[in-house]
């Protein structure tokens, strides 16, 4: 039996509050969380997004720019609970993968949905 939307947005809304943090990955991080995006000048690191409330059994964040080092595939996304290490909390492909011959960002505005 399927979940009401009520109950899809405030389990949505848990996740929020847990985990902000969004990383890009080389490949489909599986559960694991692994083949995270490494390395650069300036250097790749998780950024921070600002959730709105959930509604419709969908949650969207605030915009992110993600530098990306050169010879580098993104094609993945995660959401992390710490700006280093922490859980993984979702994950997915991304909706525009993109490949770096130079260096370069990736901008990303999340978006989880209780569907997956």
């Amino acid at each position: 039996m399927p979940y009401e939307v009520a109950a899809e947005n405030a389990a949505l809304d848990g996740i929020g509050a847990v985990a902000s943090w969004i990383a890009l990955h080389t490949a489909d991080p599986t559960a694991a969380g692994v083949a995270e995006v490494a390395g650069g000048s300036p250097a790749y690191a998780r950024k921070q997004t600002s959730w709105n409330p959930a509604a419709s059994s969908a949650k969207a964040g605030s915009a992110c720019v993600i530098d990306i080092p050169a010879s580098t595939t993104v094609s993945h996304w995660s959401l992390r609970s710490a700006v280093t290490g922490g859980n993984m909390h979702y994950y997915g492909p991304l909706p525009n993968p993109e490949t770096y011959s130079s260096q370069g960002q990736y901008a990303l505005t999340p978006t989880i949905t209780a569907s997956g």
